[in-house]
């Protein structure tokens, strides 16, 4: 743990629904390989999470205020699955620290307590899982 934030690669055993997320992204993964836009992947996790029925929330707008002003900096969020897990999706070369800093500013934004990164720009996924808990 860091600064109060634990990461690990998966934890489905502790957590059911992150669990639940990862072996359908390893579907997904499986099923296309890496090479793809990360708009591809979105919408095939999204296939998948709805033949699997799991619910979840796509491309959620996420607000911003500053000094008691909203702004309006269309912050959006790959997914939200169960109202309870913030999922962000990449197809990069490797997973950068700045990417566990996007996710854990949406962790804080929205009030949820975890998150995972998906990298499906791997030969294996499991080398593209991070999940983050506040």
């Amino acid at each position: 743990m860091k600064d109060g934030v634990k990461t690990t690669a998966t934890q489905a055993e502790t957590d059911p629904l992150s669990g639940s997320v990862i072996g359908a992204a390893i579907e997904v993964h499986k099923a296309l390989g890496p090479g793809l836009l990360e708009s591809a992947y979105q919408a095939a996790l999204e296939a998948e999470l709805e033949f699997q029925s799991i619910p979840f929330r796509s491309q959620v707008s996420l607000p911003l205020e500053y000094r008691g002003r909203q702004l309006d900096c269309a912050y959006r969020l790959d997914l939200i699955v169960a109202d309870r897990l913030v999922v962000e999706i990449k197809a990069i070369e490797s997973l950068q620290p700045i990417h566990d800093a996007q996710l854990l500013t949406y962790l804080r934004l929205t009030g949820l307590h975890t998150g995972l990164l998906l990298n499906f720009n791997t030969p294996y996924l499991r080398n593209g899982i991070k999940r983050i808990s506040l």
